[in-house]
């Protein structure tokens, strides 16, 4: 069973990210958190929403033009846009700031645990009989996500996850190593540990290819695709 802790402040923590301390016979593999950058970018959506302002501002300013008014009128009638465009992006980028300040992720030799939460902190403890699947989802630099998909009868609520979750899928939620500089790393150390767990090969099979992006199954039953 998939167990989680509620907790109002870090500093009441018994180790950094966990509950409590690790049992003497469990080893801590990894332990990191989101950057902060890469949760504004992808789970905040802010490249995105920097590029539809930007076309917004630009198709502001060619109406004026087109309407016959100068350079000068038209850079004005398209400035109103702009303190709505910097709020909107501050808020965003805050959000991930916040998102990523707050969060940590930690594998040992038999978890997956996740501290997340921006006003209350939560605790996921993922055990590797409760996982299903799992996948690496990497960009070209080796940043990216690590996403679980768990058993049936473990199932988190989106809305306690967010944005620590794959995108939509709310039914049955799938956990998310989420904005990871050093995804690539990190997949390998969950693969192996994966693996042990359930006795089999750790070397990672590529499963689906996207663009940019490359998604690796990484679990010992079975693998995600993109």
């Amino acid at each position: 069973m998939i167990a989680h802790d509620q907790a109002p402040e870090h500093e009441f923590e018994a180790q950094l990210g966990l509950p409590e301390p690790l049992p003497r016979d469990e080893r801590l593999l990894w332990q990191g958190a989101p950057d902060w950058r890469l949760m504004a970018r992808d789970a905040m959506h802010l490249r995105a929403l920097s590029i539809y302002f930007a076309a917004l501002l630009a198709w502001r300013f060619a109406l004026a033009l087109a309407a016959g008014a100068g350079v000068w009128e038209s850079l004005q009638s398209a400035a109103w846009l702009l303190p709505l465009a910097a709020l909107a992006l501050t808020v965003l980028a805050t959000t991930g700031w916040l998102c990523a300040r707050t969060s940590v992720y930690t594998i040992t030799d038999r978890r997956v645990v996740m501290r997340i939460g921006v006003v209350l902190s939560i605790t996921f403890n993922l055990p590797y009989a409760r996982i299903e699947g799992a996948a690496l989802h990497a960009n070209r630099d080796g940043s990216g996500d690590v996403t679980l998909a768990l058993e049936g009868a473990d199932q988190i609520a989106y809305v306690h996850l967010w944005p620590h979750a794959r995108p939509w899928r709310l039914k049955r939620t799938q956990p998310m190593l989420r904005a990871l500089r050093d995804a690539r790393r990190v997949a390998e150390i969950l693969s192996a540990a994966l693996a042990q767990s359930a006795g089999v090969c750790a070397t990672p099979v590529p499963v689906a290819s996207s663009g940019p992006r490359t998604v690796v199954g990484l679990a010992p039953q079975h693998a995600l695709t993109a």
